[in-house]
């Protein structure tokens, strides 16, 4: 495995393909502001200076493919309102647990005495149920499709078990409504999309095909440092031919058609919300999931629903993590970045995540 990554790392291959890129740029009119949604391919192409490369030539801008980092602080008070319930246990993913909400982050709300746990995967919850049958136990479970047929699963076991302490809040978002947002804003200025790779395994790279009608080549990439560049060799060659298309280059894992037992998994226990307000873009119709009204039962925004925060709440005025979502700025344009706001003391989202812009500029600082 570790050669097989290492070949997508190759310096001698990434070069190779750079000379193909430095020739097919020449005839461009422009430099090229190409959109890596997902925040996994930020990190990779700082982390490898992919952006110095290619500078002048090409203009990466980065998206909101980032769970966590869209998410909206009145749906991070609402973990924090259900996890300082008495009888609550409130579980989690990864960097969920430091993002500050206005009343606090659920890291606060752990130290306040609150039972706050995170785990490293949705089945997880079964046991941490089984073992305190006297609780609730809330998942508060967030991703885009790449994450949304794990909790599909985790209910449907929850059903077949007859756990009936097991509560699930849900904040599981699509990558298309956002994309559609940022395309029809005003000030958007993107002339091509690396889009998602690992929800694209789970969607098939369908789903894209409605966002050919902004006329921009659309490319599913992976993450590797040479996927990306044969990405955007792919995107040039689009644009220098006057042929826009929708291309799969991560082929190896990604089809048109995705993994159709996820999907059906999804659809037995999801619908569409009509409304969810993204961090950064707004209320966005049919953005999102909610459960089914005949899982109501296991529905934590009903079971909680007296004690949970309704209404949106505005940012820190001096952090721009909204304006970095929508792929109008960058870290280094906000007057915080790496200095008030940092690792540790992270006033936005976009630091507080592994995969977050403001992550990546910090941690490859030196590289980029």
């Amino acid at each position: 495995m570790d050669l097989l990554i290492d070949s997508f790392r190759d310096k001698d291959k990434i070069l190779g393909i750079l000379k193909h890129i430095k020739h097919e740029t020449k005839k461009l009119q422009k430099p090229l502001n190409i959109m890596e949604v997902c925040g996994g391919h930020t990190h990779s192409i700082m982390k490898y200076g992919l952006n110095k490369l290619l500078d002048g030539d090409i203009n990466f801008i980065h998206g909101p493919g980032c769970p966590v980092c869209v998410m909206p602080k009145n749906r991070i008070d609402n973990a924090y309102e259900i996890a300082m319930q008495d009888d609550v246990i409130l579980l989690t993913l990864g960097d969920m647990i430091k993002i500050p909400g206005s009343k606090g982050s659920l890291q606060q709300a752990r130290s306040q005495g609150c039972d706050v746990r995170f785990i490293y995967s949705p089945m997880e919850a079964l046991k941490v149920a089984q073992e305190n049958q006297n609780k609730k136990v809330v998942f508060f479970a967030i991703g885009f499709e790449t994450t949304t047929p794990m909790t599909a699963a985790l209910l449907q076991r929850v059903i077949e078990q007859n756990i009936n302490n097991l509560f699930f809040h849900i904040n599981h978002v699509l990558v298309p409504p956002p994309l559609e947002a940022i395309l029809d804003s005003k000030d958007c200025n993107i002339d091509a999309l690396i889009a998602p790779s690992h929800v694209s395994v789970i969607t098939g790279a369908k789903i894209y095909k409605p966002l050919l009608k902004y006329n921009i080549p659309i490319v599913v990439g992976g993450f590797e440092p040479l996927d990306i560049m044969d990405s955007v060799l792919r995107i040039i060659n689009q644009v220098n031919s006057n042929e826009v298309k929708l291309e799969i280059e991560y082929s190896r894992v990604v089809s048109m058609e995705g993994n159709i037992k996820a999907q059906e998994l999804v659809d037995t226990y999801f619908v569409t919300r009509k409304h969810f307000q993204w961090r950064g873009l707004g209320d966005i119709e049919d953005s999102a999931l909610r459960l089914k009204d005949e899982y109501a039962r296991f529905d934590a925004e009903i079971i909680f629903d007296d004690i949970l925060s309704k209404s949106p709440i505005a940012d820190n005025k001096a952090c721009i993590c909204g304006e970095i979502l929508r792929g109008v700025s960058k870290p280094v344009d906000c007057k915080v970045f790496g200095k008030v706001c940092n690792p540790l003391n992270p006033l936005g989202s976009c630091m507080v995540s592994s995969e977050g812009a403001c992550a990546a500029y910090y941690k490859y600082k030196n590289v980029c």
